[in-house]
């Protein structure tokens, strides 16, 4: 039985705010201290949504995202990415925060993942049109000399992790749509045109919404 009681949890903040990278830290602790993971696990998870609005980042913060730790048989998790964490290998990505915010707020379970990440296809494919670039959001160059969200170091999820962190993804829980429930939405996707999973919909925003939305991506024309 999954640890969290889906009906218990309600909006808190943002995609990306303090409150809401707080909440999910605190129930990722509570998911993986229940799983009693072994000894031998090194592996850390980070998510560093960059171009973030002015509003998420009062109070002397310096990043929006989250990040957990599993090392020697003991989980930390919390808001922010500390320095640290980016050097254990693991899941650690990068992007902007207009890319992926009001998406980020839809439940779906291994269907609507792979439906997410087909609608993000094209609106990103339609972003480098609309830009005439390549890695028009600015990712990171990897180890192989290609833009890419996801940072080195690199290690693959281990398997007691993603089976404590995705259980019950098919009946609405699991991490993704805990975080998704604690998420409120953001203002300036009011309004634009979206998939059934919030994805936009580029091609049918109008001219101004485009442009708005390239610079809300921290794109530079």
């Amino acid at each position: 039985m999954p640890v969290i009681d889906m009906s218990s949890l309600k909006p808190v903040g943002e995609f990306g705010s303090r409150a809401w990278g707080e909440a999910c830290a605190e129930v990722s602790i509570r998911i993986l201290e229940a799983a009693d993971l072994p000894s031998t696990i090194t592996w850390a998870f980070s998510e560093d949504y960059t171009h973030p609005p002015a509003r998420l980042m009062q109070g002397g913060r310096e990043r929006a995202g989250y990040f957990i730790v599993v090392k020697s048989g003991k989980v930390t998790a919390g808001d922010g990415i500390p320095d640290e964490v980016l050097k254990i290998p693991g899941f650690h990505v990068r992007i902007p925060w207009g890319c992926i915010c009001n998406q980020s707020g839809a439940l779906y379970g291994r269907a609507g993942q792979q439906q997410r990440t087909a609608d993000q296809q094209v609106l990103y494919a339609a972003i480098r049109e609309y830009v005439g670039r390549d890695n028009p959001f600015g990712l990171t160059i990897n180890s192989e000399g290609k833009p890419n969200q996801f940072l080195d170091p690199v290690a693959p999820w281990p398997p007691e992790v993603g089976a404590a962190l995705g259980e019950g993804s098919e009946q609405g829980n699991g991490l993704h749509n805990i975080a998704a429930t604690l998420q409120t939405d953001s203002p300036e996707f009011a309004g634009l045109p979206v998939t059934a999973l919030r994805v936009p919909i580029f091609a049918d925003m109008t001219d101004q919404q485009q442009a708005d939305y390239v610079k809300l991506c921290g794109i530079r024309m």
